[in-house]
């Protein structure tokens, strides 16, 4: 309750001139006919990456959607979309492609901000290279998106992920405790872990996806929905990807109102951790970057290191959709 509350605050606080450029001047639902099924559901996510999905349940609502749930969060969200635990959830590029090359029915329809994601390591490592007969934690255990990318940045420095480097997988206080007590060497993390190794002053950042090339031109955090939901209703989904989108922007836009929220709503970390990675995040990249070349990239990138077996082509053809991205960017011009 306190969380809802807290989104409908931030909303009606937002600056009239500011909602105007940002919401758009005609109304919501200005050009589309209403969706064909009142119903979504969202995967319930708590971190500063994800602050537009957070936000997005008062813009379901003007969207059209009277009955909008948020599903706890089990398994990784690219996942739960494919198993059609939930209809839509923001996911990383790597574990879209990752699960949609196991089968599940997942269709990308947007990248929504590049980052998220720093590697931490205590002073004597400097590189990625250093890590070799190094212990690194991927806190979400393997398959999941820290194990991915950590595999891909060891294979971009000649390094093979389990042979070249010990790899461990802890829940994620253990792996927090452990690495600022110096029991592991290093630790791949995004907010709000992050944070608490900030917070910590355990270690150095060696590698930053946000503002690091090449990761920093390639969408980390992608829009994806369930194939059957984005088939059956397609005016529907356009709503949906339209609130998220608006969501995207009002981090944007009011990062400080944004970060006071998140803190309100109970988000586990500070304010000015919050606020620094939303000010850190570029979510205005939506309609800049090409969603399709950052799903190329992973593709090739995961395959390289033997974690899928299909080929872009194959996985771009099959499991994305850029038509109501395509229309969102014309109608929502900045």
């Amino acid at each position: 309750m306190r969380i809802k509350q807290s989104r409908r605050a931030f909303l009606a606080s937002v600056s009239a001139a500011g909602a105007a450029g940002i919401l758009g001047a005609h109304g919501a639902l200005a050009g589309d006919g209403p969706p064909e099924i009142t119903t979504v559901r969202m995967v319930k996510q708590i971190g500063t990456c994800t602050a537009p999905q957070y936000l997005a349940e008062e813009l379901l609502q003007a969207e059209g959607f009277t009955d909008v749930h948020y599903v706890e969060m089990p398994v990784a969200p690219a996942k739960m979309v494919g198993l059609g635990k939930v209809d839509f959830g923001m996911s990383m590029a790597p574990s879209i492609i990752f699960h949609q090359d196991a089968g599940l029915p997942i269709i990308a329809l947007a990248g929504v901000h590049p980052g998220c994601w720093e590697l931490f390591a205590h002073p004597t490592i400097r590189t990625i290279s250093d890590l070799k007969g190094k212990t690194v934690d991927v806190p979400d255990g393997l398959g999941s998106s820290a194990h991915l990318y950590m595999a891909i940045m060891a294979k971009q420095v000649g390094l093979d992920l389990g042979k070249d480097i010990n790899l461990v997988t802890n829940p994620i206080p253990d792996a927090m405790e452990m690495f600022a007590q110096g029991e592991t060497d290093a630790i791949l993390a995004s907010p709000p872990e992050s944070d608490d190794v900030h917070a910590r002053n355990a270690g150095r950042v060696i590698l930053n996806t946000t503002a690091d090339q090449p990761w920093s031109h390639y969408y980390c955090c992608m829009l994806a929905g369930n194939a059957d939901y984005v088939r059956n209703y397609p005016a529907a989904t356009k709503h949906v990807l339209r609130a998220i989108l608006k969501a995207a922007d009002l981090c944007a836009a009011e990062p400080e109102r944004v970060a006071r929220q998140l803190i309100d709503g109970g988000f586990p970390t500070n304010y000015d951790y919050a606020l620094q990675a939303l000010r850190n995040l570029p979510y205005r990249a939506w309609r800049e970057y090409d969603p399709e070349d950052s799903l190329r990239f992973y593709a090739l990138r995961l395959h390289e290191v033997g974690m899928i077996t299909s080929s872009p082509n194959q996985l771009i053809a099959a499991g994305t959709d850029w038509r109501f991205l395509d229309e969102l960017k014309r109608e929502l011009k900045a």
